[in-house]
């Protein structure tokens, strides 16, 4: 059935009006584009941020998972599993030594909310220690943490979290910040929503041994940055490895996953039924995590991401405008800081036939499928020179 552009959006009037609308319909893609219900195509610089890592109709993830829709869709956590099994393997194999223990969700959002419950378990306390910028999700525990007040400020009587924000970046801030009270610092190595930020490493490692210093559980929100950067996550790939690492986004190549991974330690103290998922970790699910996971280790596609990623951004910066304050990210994460607000930017850069996304009012966001070549990242530039140049 076939859905015109006027068709869509009356029907869309039945939602909640939650989200600023943009005034397209997306009704199909292939490999790093879009298409909308007339039929225009699409660069997709956004995977629906972040999500669709092996771009769309990617032919291996579909078989996959149509093979796995004429065996079973569903097996609940209290069952073994096959799809399952395969879906812990592929983890297995890039989880950070020592962290290996999964509770499997349905969102990013959800797997925060078990690190934050988990941590609380393992240490008795409630504090928090969280960054300022930072994006944790809009459930209410991860809503806590989160720091942008449009977000927070409608909820703050019901939070239930005592959370502290601190710099991001800054070191002394953060050592004033922990202590015996603190039952969890929890950070994002690259801040996605608050701007495409890179954490210093030295920071990283003096939250670690801060953690260490104080018994506190070191969370790392990967949700955004995992598997896009260049390697599986960030955080490891520099040397600082957490007591709970948590992704969802783009393991699962746009399938609703969440993935809490905890030490054996944390794991062993955790009581039997104490959190838990009705649709977490079903077998349609788990087949698609484990097809998307093999595709990125046998295409080598961190690596590819690490490439295209160096490409396009020195070719941004190349551009010279004098309406870019700053070009920041790592790999297929990236984003321009803009002397203006972003959002005219965002809506000619979709007429112009690429869709990105914001972070905040001034930065540009790009969080590209991983398949990207040399070409798409071309493709971008041009449009953005267009633009800019405007």
């Amino acid at each position: 059935m076939n859905y015109d552009l006027e068709t869509i959006i009356a029907a869309d009037a039945a939602q909640i009006p939650l989200y600023a609308k943009r005034d397209i319909a997306l009704v199909r893609g292939e490999g790093s584009y879009l298409f909308d219900s007339t039929g225009k195509r699409y660069l997709d610089a956004m995977s629906n941020y972040g999500v669709a890592s092996l771009g769309h109709a990617h032919p291996a993830f579909t078989a996959a998972l149509t093979d796995q829709l004429g065996k079973l869709t569903t097996a609940h956590q209290s069952f073994y599993n096959d799809a399952r099994s395969m879906f812990l393997e592929e983890i297995a194999r890039i989880a950070p030594k020592g962290v290996g223990r999964s509770f499997l969700s349905n969102s990013g959002t959800e797997a925060i909310e078990a690190a934050l419950k988990f941590a609380r378990t393992a240490t008795g306390r409630s504090g928090i220690v969280a960054a300022k910028r930072g994006y944790h999700g809009r459930t209410l525990g991860a809503l806590a943490a989160t720091a942008e007040k449009k977000y927070r400020e409608p909820f703050e009587g019901i939070l239930g979290q005592a959370v502290t924000h601190v710099g991001f970046n800054d070191l002394e801030a953060l050592e004033a910040a922990v202590s015996a009270e603190t039952a969890a610092i929890m950070l994002e190595p690259v801040q996605g929503e608050g701007g495409i930020h890179l954490a210093d490493l030295e920071w990283l490692q003096r939250a670690r041994d801060l953690a260490d210093t104080f018994g506190a559980i070191l969370i790392f929100d990967e949700v955004q940055s995992g598997f896009r950067t260049g390697a599986p996550f960030y955080s490891a790939a520099n040397g600082v490895v957490p007591d709970i690492l948590v992704t969802a986004k783009a393991i699962a190549n746009g399938l609703p996953v969440g993935v809490t991974l905890v030490t054996d330690a944390i794991s062993d103290g955790v009581p039997g039924g104490a959190h838990g998922s009705t649709f977490g970790g079903n077998s349609l699910i788990a087949r698609g995590g484990a097809e998307t996971l093999r595709i990125m280790r046998e295409d080598d596609l961190y690596a590819n991401a690490a490439g295209v990623g160096a490409y396009v951004m020195a070719k941004i910066e190349a551009l010279e405008s004098n309406r870019i304050r700053a070009v920041r990210g790592t790999g297929l994460m990236f984003g321009i800081e803009l002397k203006m607000k972003a959002g005219p930017m965002l809506k000619a850069l979709q007429d112009r036939g690429v869709l990105a996304l914001m972070a905040g009012t001034l930065v540009l966001r790009f969080l590209p499928p991983m398949i990207w070549t040399e070409q798409q990242a071309d493709e971008l530039v041009a449009a953005l020179a267009d633009v800019l140049n405007g």
